[in-house]
Parts: structure tokens; sequence; C-alpha cells
């Protein structure tokens, strides 16, 4: 009987193993062609879409690109845009991916419910099925709040280096470039060299800065920009603009820690109103408790 069993389960692997080369092999066509186009995308970080962009193309796609509702698109769009994930999934493919997995998630946890005899009541079952249609989405705002972090980490440092460079004799763009060509990997610093790049494509200072600010859409990013625009608009003094910046954006830092540790010390008195207190009158009062009932007897 273990011998059918295993036997059973090395052919239905051997059948999912040959279902998967025979669709990637399928696509290499298509694959060759991307290529030499220059379409390829940028393998994603993610290994759910790198191994589900396959399966996409071969099932879901074709309708994913029937859904034509431009307010829907435009959201993925933005979306796509401000997680960073345009040089890897377009609009079509996102929708593909949320199709794919929204049917491919209530297959899975059925399949493991009966494998594995968990016991999962078919109504639960039924309210986790649509979270795979979200998949997607909870990795694209998971990168884009890693993104946001970076940034705001980031940009006072990168503002005060900027700062030191207009002040001792560089243009804003020629200091923007020596410090993206010395800075280590970082969010903030692919969005300048991006900027520098809209820059030699013909783009105006002003365009190239909002469309930085459009693709992260962080408040201190958008703040930053706009006292760029005031200052070319005004003729004011690029580089005591960017020091007053970077030491109001330091100060908001700084404000926003004091806040975040207050909250932690407030949400530390919870466990300690309802575990610890508790646990200490325990300790002190049981003895005398039991002293005040049984003493006598």
């Amino acid at each position: 009987m273990d011998l059918l069993l295993y036997f059973g389960l090395f052919l239905a692997g051997a059948a999912t193993f040959w279902f998967v080369h025979t669709l990637f092999a399928a696509n290499q066509d298509s694959k060759a062609l991307a290529w030499a186009s220059g379409d390829q995308p940028k393998v994603s970080k993610s290994a759910i879409i790198n191994l589900s962009r396959p399966l996409v193309h071969q099932f879901t796609l074709k309708y994913a690109k029937k859904i034509k509702n431009e307010r829907t698109r435009k959201n993925i769009e933005f979306s796509i845009l401000t997680s960073g994930l345009s040089e890897e999934l377009n609009v079509d493919e996102f929708l593909g991916l949320k199709l794919f997995w929204g049917l491919l998630f209530p297959v899975i946890i059925t399949i493991l419910n009966f494998a594995l005899d968990l016991g999962y009541p078919w109504p639960l079952i039924m309210m986790l099925a649509p979270l795979g249609y979200f998949i997607p989405d909870m990795h694209a705002k998971a990168e884009k709040k890693r993104r946001s972090v970076s940034v705001v980490i980031d940009l006072p440092f990168f503002i005060e280096l900027l700062a030191l460079s207009t002040q001792a004799g560089a243009d804003f763009f020629g200091a923007i470039q020596k410090i993206t060509s010395k800075a280590e990997e970082s969010v903030l610093a692919t969005e300048l060299d991006m900027v520098l790049r809209d820059l030699r494509l013909g783009s105006t200072r002003e365009k190239a800065l909002k469309d930085m600010s459009y693709r992260l859409d962080v408040a201190e990013v958008t703040s930053f920009v706009n006292v760029l625009t005031d200052a070319d608009a005004t003729g004011a003094s690029i580089g005591d603009v960017l020091r007053e910046h970077a030491n109001q954006m330091r100060l908001e830092r700084f404000v926003r820690a004091e806040k975040a540790g207050a909250k932690a010390s407030q949400m530390m008195l919870l466990p300690m109103i309802f575990f610890i207190l508790p646990a200490v009158f325990v300790v002190v009062f049981a003895p005398v408790a039991l002293q005040f009932f049984y003493g006598g007897k």
C-alpha cells in the first residue's frame, strides 16, 4: 500500500514537472522576440512573480487584456510606478497575476486542507479564497513602503551634500551627478539618476523633478521639489535654500522619532495593565487571602 502511495506521488510530481517544462518551452519564442526588441523585463525580487509570469502569459494574460476600465488601469499603473515595479511588470501582467492567483489560491487551500487533513470548514475556505486576488497588490504596497522608508532616511543626508556642493561652486545638477555617482545603491540615488536622464533627453528641470515626486509619492520629496521650484522662480540661492530645508527635515525627523517613542510608551501600558499587574496582584495578595480564609482552620 505504501509502495503504491509513493509511486502515485512520483507520477504526480513527474506530471507536474513535465507540464511546467512544456509551458516554459512553449514560451521561448515569444521570450526571444522580446529580448530582440529590447522589451525583456527585469527579474523580479519576488520569487512568486518570477514563477508565475510564464503561467500568466499562457493562461490569464489574454483575459487581463480584455479589462478596459480606465480607472482600474490608471490605479494599477500608479501602484506599479510608486512601488518601483515599472521595469518588472506592466498593467496587463499585473492584472494577469491578480486573475491567476485569484484562481490558484483557493485551489491550493483546498488541496492543503484535504491532503494535510487540516479540518478547515468550507465557509472559512470560501472566505480566504479571494485573498489570492490581492497578492500582487500586497506586494506592491510592501515595495512602496520599503521605498518610502529608504527615501525618508536618505533625503536629509542627500540634501546636505547638495547644499555643500552648490555652495562650493557646483551647479545643482552637476552636484546631483557627483553625489549619485559616489552614493551606494539606494532608492533616492536611482531616482535622481532618472532625473538626470530625463534632463539629458530634453525635459525641463521642473518637469523632471515633479516626475520624480510623482514616482515616489512621498510627502518629504514633494516638499523638497516644491522648495526647489520656488527657489528657481524667485531666483533665491539654491545652496542656502537646501541648507535651511535640510535643517527643517532633520528637525521633523526628530519630532517623528519623539512621537514614535511616546506612542511606544503608551502601547506598553496595555500589556502592563492586562498581564503584568494581575500577576503581581496574585503573587502579593494570594497568600494574604489564603491566610484570611484558611488560617484559622
